[in-house]
């Protein structure tokens, strides 16, 4: 790997100056920066009210900043996350007061807070693995009744409707100003370290998880270590939520922890939009100053919430994310033209080896009764294009599946250079040099061309996540060599000149660009591809063909699933025509031309 960094480091003109980078970050920190400098002279207005709100805010925020990661960057509906507010709180409050052992310290007891939060949030977020939507969402709610149903019930240590007192925090906080810039300064540290995560691999991701989860297991991206990994952490920021949050209220009883709170949280995130630190962070100040202007209307605040959030979705469906992207509003070039660069591919695939080489032998796979595979035998080389061409419902999009690690054949094996592929097992292949593109492109719509090919390097990766929580170690070196390498996949697939742009803002033939650079990060040995030419036009197809071409004489074994005959013929060494899941015929693309079995079932006259 660090022969490939050296070699894009060496071409400077594929990569933006270090000022316009610093530019770029200035730009970006400035709104926070605005916002701290604000919150930070708010006590100098001598309006104690106004600090004490501010204080909520902070903390819900702490909350609602790690809730984001799950909800707005993970797309998992986590709905009654009062739930880690409640066992923070309670946790604070219990041991500072000496209920179950002696009396702790309130930093220690704050600590303490934080980390039983982080071990409740993953247990609330294991269903995650196997539930959806919905059904996830309920399990969060369920989970916040039975919190409070306990410390109802547990009288001896909660109080139980009556209720505990909450930690008094030592000087210089024990103020109503000293609490509120503890509480601003931990908000701080929570906005710092979500971005931190936000903008590494694993931001990356969750939302690759999010919008592509088939795609995920394909670039390596494990859906059960990256989310439990950020419940944990999210679960960590809404303990010390809790625990701020009981020395806020000097005393807390259950019935402060009410569904309404779990719906500001949550619609926090939504109405500031996702994939998005800023716009969440605005959203909790709104939502948690809205019922303070509107005070005759407290009753009402779920139906304010509703009605925001229905305003939100119906006016501005990206949330106020979307209404703070200027730059991604500007009207892209009309013009504008696929250039690839072969030399790109060329320092990309430099260092592939050109012995691969993979043979399936005798697959098997049957869906109930019918036969999507039946006996199939092929060899795919190294430095090859090998076709696969066959009816529609012939078994070819299935057979680049069972190869993927997606489906498990009931028979037959897999084998590179005679040793066994585990079957089954997608997020195996990653690691092993196989990428793959899709029928329909696989995209992350709401995020950048840049960003989206960045994704597919996440396996190659070998920063750990608390290296890219506090910007450690391997961490920088990651992103400088996928940073180098994406641009350098965008600038082989010419589309350098909208790196920087939403990838949901390009046409349907640069969306199948934007995927064969997502999978050239991988710098991969076998590359699959599924009807890369479909919705291309002639010119298009032309370009592609070259890409494909000058990436298998780097050495990598291309697997082209296509109805384009003539990409096929022009560009394949080998060809083997599928029917009804078994082969009909192998051979160069001159010998499948003037196969009459094939002309008679496929080519037509």
């Amino acid at each position: 790997m660090s022969a490939h960094a050296k070699t894009y480091d060496s071409a400077p003109a594929v990569l933006p100056s270090s000022k316009a980078g610093t530019g770029h970050n200035f730009k970006r920190l400035l709104p926070f920066l605005v916002l701290l400098a604000l919150a930070v002279a708010l006590p100098a207005l001598g309006n104690t009210y106004w600090t004490v709100i501010a204080t909520r805010a902070a903390i819900y925020w702490v909350l609602v900043s790690g809730l984001n990661l799950i909800v707005g960057y993970a797309g998992q509906l986590a709905i009654g996350y009062v739930a880690l507010l409640t066992v923070g709180a309670y946790t604070a409050s219990v041991l500072v007061n000496g209920n179950v052992s002696e009396p702790w310290e309130p930093y220690a007891a704050l600590t303490a807070a934080g980390a039983l939060g982080g071990v409740v949030g993953l247990v609330v977020g294991l269903p995650a693995l196997r539930l959806r939507t919905f059904y996830f969402a309920m399990t969060t709610l369920g989970f916040a009744t039975i919190v409070t149903q306990i410390a109802l019930a547990w009288e001896s240590v909660t109080g139980g409707g009556i209720g505990v007192p909450g930690p008094a925090m030592p000087a210089p906080f024990d103020s109503d100003q000293g609490l509120y810039y503890l509480c601003l300064g931990f908000a701080a540290l929570a906005t710092l370290l979500t971005a931190n995560i936000a903008h590494s691999r694993f931001g990356r991701g969750l939302i690759t998880i999010r919008d592509a989860e088939v795609a995920a297991e394909a670039f390596g991206i494990s859906k059960a270590k990256l989310l439990a990994a950020v419940f944990v952490f999210a679960g960590v920021l809404a303990g010390i939520a809790g625990g701020l949050f009981s020395s806020l209220q000097t005393y807390i009883t259950p019935e402060a922890f009410t569904f309404e709170l779990s719906v500001l949280f949550f619609i926090s995130i939504l109405i500031g939009g996702r994939s998005s630190i800023l716009g969440p962070l605005l959203g909790t100040v709104i939502l948690t100053i809205l019922p303070e202007v509107a005070a005759p209307l407290a009753a009402w605040s779920n139906f304010l919430y509703a009605l925001l959030l229905l305003v939100i979705v119906l006016a501005i469906p990206g949330g106020i994310a979307s209404m703070l992207d200027f730059e991604g509003r500007r009207p892209l070039p009309g013009n504008r033209r696929i250039q690839p660069d072969l030399n790109a591919v060329r320092e990309i695939l430099a260092e592939v080896p050109r012995d691969g080489q993979i043979s399936l032998d005798n697959l098997h796979l049957s869906f109930g009764g019918v036969k999507a595979i039946d006996g199939l035998s092929m060899r795919i080389n190294g430095g090859e294009v090998h076709g696969l061409i066959g009816p529609n419902g012939s078994g070819k999009t299935t057979t680049l599946n069972v190869i993927s690690g997606y489906y498990q054949p009931q028979q037959g094996s897999i084998t590179e250079h005679g040793e066994r592929l585990p079957l089954g097992r997608p997020l195996d292949r990653a690691a092993r040099g196989f990428a793959r593109t899709y029928q329909t492109p696989r995209i992350v719509g709401d995020t950048s061309v840049l960003k989206n090919v960045m994704a597919g390097g996440y396996a190659s990766a070998q920063g750990s996540f608390m290296e890219a929580l506090f910007r450690l170690g391997r961490h920088h070196a990651d992103e400088r060599r996928l940073h180098d390498l994406a641009f350098a996949a965008v600038r082989a697939v010419g589309l350098a000149q909208v790196a920087h742009v939403r990838a949901d803002r390009l046409q349907h033939s640069e969306l199948r660009f934007l995927e064969l650079a997502r999978a050239l990060m991988l710098q991969p040995k076998y590359l699959l591809l599924d009807e890369p030419a479909a919705g291309l036009t002639g010119d298009e197809i032309k370009r592609l063909g070259e890409i494909i071409k000058e990436i298998s004489r780097c050495g990598t074994a291309v697997l082209l699933v296509e109805h384009h005959a003539d990409l096929i013929f022009d560009i394949c060494d080998h060809v083997t025509v599928l029917n009804l899941g078994a082969v009909l015929a192998s051979g160069t693309p001159q010998e499948i031309r003037t196969h009459k079995e094939v002309v008679s079932a496929y080519l037509g006259a």
